[in-house]
């Protein structure tokens, strides 16, 4: 490990008042002199002893954990998983605060993006500032909703799996990860050893009882014999390039959502809360209200979710075009959805796809991009195309709040916007937004 530089503050501390929540999953301090602290394992109005984790003399801003409570906030309660706190495991950010809160501090960071990023309060998107929690989450302080279908594992050197430290390398071997639902768990990846292994990826998925885990092995590794308590299919991710290939059983899980099966190959995309599919199938659709014969696309369609829930509401004389990047998804899209006649899905990235259509005008528009959204070209595109609603699936708000600007820009303002918590326990957030023509004829 390479010695700090002389101007490094790693391991300074400071006594703070804790401000508000910031996005990221961290509150913003102030030190007297006027350093800016971004302060995990802090509550807002608490304060705090918080340690210098990254930054420097010069830096804009510095990280930092609270390390005592001074004076602790109503919200906080003792963090029910052991391997949550500082320096510890880097996958939870809200243990230590009420159910409640965490959903309060969510809405927070939502509101501040949509003001700071595309000038709109809540009544102006539509929303009623509420984060909804899935049903059967509403647990009492205390309590851990075991909600996490998908759990990448990381392996140290003595081949134990763990999880990574809060933006680091290193991992925190861990004998139960408390978020991780039941179908993961009881394949006790944790209990074994994974040598010459970098990660291990357990799914479960909810449609099912398939059960996968998928393999990275160090360079030069050989894979290991994989006797886990249940069965399961293993998958291996290439070396060479990142390809993912079936060493045995099936080489997808089976997944449903909207009364449909949808295959996910080779470990892809699904959302990872065993409710997230449908409640934003639900969301999307109540949004958009699709008629019959309308003209619709799905960009960033992953493995058809929304497309096919589309496709069932259109009707025959419908149409819907799915655009997805992902080669195996592609696959997995078109396999999904062959009964339809009036589904295509294209492959390659939206902003290459899109324009080579010839597409001019169409009815309705579905997008889940990637976290760090769509982006101002192609959101100029789609604003184009004279769309009587657009749904915006996002999951992270500051991406969101920046493509509902650029789509302002394009003559749209957002009808609705509802927020989930589909990660309870992490700063994460979903949100959908419903658009539509700003000059609308009532």
């Amino acid at each position: 490990m390479q010695n700090a530089p002389e101007s490094s503050l790693v391991g300074q501390e400071y006594e703070v008042e804790v401000g508000p929540v910031a996005h990221g999953g961290h509150c913003v301090a102030r030190t007297e002199d006027g350093r800016v602290l971004f302060v995990r394992h802090a509550l807002p109005g608490e304060k705090v002893v918080a340690k210098v984790t990254e930054g420097e003399e010069d830096s804009r801003f510095l990280r930092a954990d609270a390390v005592q409570v001074l004076e602790a906030s109503k919200d906080r309660v003792e963090a029910p998983c052991p391997y949550a706190g500082p320096g510890k495991c880097g996958g939870c950010d809200w243990q230590h605060a009420k159910p409640g809160a965490q959903r309060r501090f969510k809405g927070e960071v939502v509101a501040e993006q949509l003001q700071r990023l595309a000038g709109l309060t809540p009544e102006e998107a539509g929303w009623d500032g509420t984060v909804m929690p899935a049903p059967g989450d509403k647990l009492p302080a205390g309590e851990v909703p075991a909600w996490r279908t998908r759990v990448q594992y990381a392996v140290d050197a003595d081949g134990r799996a763990g999880l990574r430290k809060h933006r680091s390398h290193e991992v925190q071997p861990i004998d139960h990860c408390m978020i991780a639902a039941p179908g993961v768990s009881e394949l006790g990846v944790e209990k074994r050893e994974w040598p010459q292994m970098a990660t291990v990826e357990a799914i479960a998925a909810t449609g099912s009882n398939d059960r996968q885990v998928v393999l990275t092995p160090r360079p030069g590794g050989r894979l290991p014999l994989v006797e886990l308590d249940k069965p399961v299919s293993v998958l291996r991710v290439e070396e060479r390039d990142g390809s993912v290939h079936r060493v045995h059983g099936r080489a997808f899980v089976r997944e449903r959502a909207d009364e449909r099966t949808y295959r996910v190959g080779m470990g892809g995309f699904w959302q990872v809360h065993p409710q997230a599919a449908d409640m934003l199938v639900k969301a999307v659709m109540q949004g958009l209200l699709p008629r019959k014969g309308d003209m619709a696309l799905d960009l960033y369609c992953g493995v058809g979710l929304f497309a096919g829930a589309l496709a069932d509401r259109v009707g025959e004389k419908g149409a819907v075009l799915g655009i997805e990047s992902g080669k195996r998804a592609v696959e997995d899209a078109r396999h999904n959805l062959q009964h339809f006649d009036r589904v295509r899905i294209e492959q390659g990235k939206v902003e290459s796809v899109l324009p080579r259509t010839g597409i001019e005008e169409v009815d309705l528009i579905v997008l889940d991009p990637p976290r760090a959204g769509a982006g101002k070209q192609t959101v100029k595109h789609l604003a184009s195309l004279g769309a009587r609603r657009i749904a915006y699936v996002a999951c992270d708000p500051a991406a969101l709040a920046r493509d509902l600007a650029y789509f302002r820009e394009g003559g749209y303002k957002p009808r609705t916007l509802r927020a989930f918590d589909l990660f309870p326990m992490t700063h994460h957030v979903e949100c959908v937004a419903i658009l539509e023509p700003a000059q609308k004829s009532r």
